[in-house]
């Protein structure tokens, strides 16, 4: 049987095939490959014997959260308790336009913020749109439905962002566990210990371990800029630049006449500072 596999806990393997669930162990013969199974292969099973016998080939992969086939990055982005964080958006973005995933932007929490602080919200989403980059509010149900239809999507952002809460929100049958936010440290606690795909409607809809740091380590610095989408329609002097340290640099013009958003590009140094460590 082909199927779909959209659960891993602790090297059990729930697959999908039609309307039927099996739990399935892989066979010995991934491991001596050195290769393992993820959650969101297309996989052919022995559904008598529960066993994975083969792995068709991926069109990505994702290291952190493992899973394969993604489709789309639905960034869940707290703007209050936890507080907006948008040196962490922007890395997911990068890190996602890399792997040459839709990034959509999802923020949360909007109704906790004063009627400045939402006008400051708007201004930002303006901006991500104007460059190509699509967001929503949590809220906006139908919409996210529309996104994720036959395709795969997984959730990323900051612990304590809403992940299972929109979860919830798109079905209200998962009844996943979620957890306060801790006054001292600004942040949730984890509630998710593991990669799942769920069926939302048509669509499937990744809820993964929460996380916040992570690295570039796959990532030059030439395909850095390059995930900075709103950089390519400016040209500079030199074919090669990175705005950062050369002169005659039009992006860095753009930043100084408020083209580009100085957090932005504020970020995109900061990221080339990582990769040359």
């Amino acid at each position: 049987m082909n199927g779909k596999i959209v659960r891993l806990i602790s090297n059990l393997y729930t697959v999908k095939c039609g309307e039927n669930l099996y739990e399935c162990r892989a066979r010995g013969k991934f491991r001596n490959e050195k290769q393992s199974p993820l959650v969101g292969d297309d996989v052919l099973i022995d559904e008598k014997k529960h066993l994975i016998l083969s792995i068709y080939p991926r069109k990505n992969e994702l290291y952190r959260p493992l899973i394969a086939n993604v489709d789309g990055c639905l960034i869940v982005t707290s703007v209050k308790k936890p507080s907006l964080d948008l040196h962490l958006l922007d890395k997911l973005l990068s890190l996602i336009t890399f792997y040459a995933i839709e990034p959509v932007i999802c923020f949360t929490k909007v109704d906790l913020l004063s009627l400045e602080e939402q006008e400051l919200i708007a201004d930002l989403k303006k901006y991500y749109e104007r460059i190509g980059i699509r967001v929503l509010y949590n809220t906006e149900v139908t919409k996210i439905k529309e996104i994720i239809k036959n395709r795969i999507f997984v959730l990323a952002g900051q612990t304590g962002a809403g992940k299972s809460s929109l979860l919830n929100r798109l079905d209200s049958s998962l009844h996943l566990a979620t957890d306060i936010i801790s006054e001292a440290l600004g942040r949730g606690k984890h509630t998710t210990r593991h990669v799942e795909l769920f069926l939302i409607e048509e669509g499937f809809l990744a809820d993964t371990p929460g996380f916040s740091a992570l690295d570039l380590k796959d990532i030059d610095k030439f395909s850095l800029r390059d995930t900075f989408v709103e950089f390519e329609q400016y040209t500079c002097k030199y074919r090669d630049c990175i705005h950062f340290k050369e002169t005659n640099c039009k992006v860095k013009e753009a930043v100084e006449n408020k083209m580009i958003l100085q957090s932005r590009y504020d970020h995109y140094v900061q990221f080339l500072k990582e990769l040359e460590k």
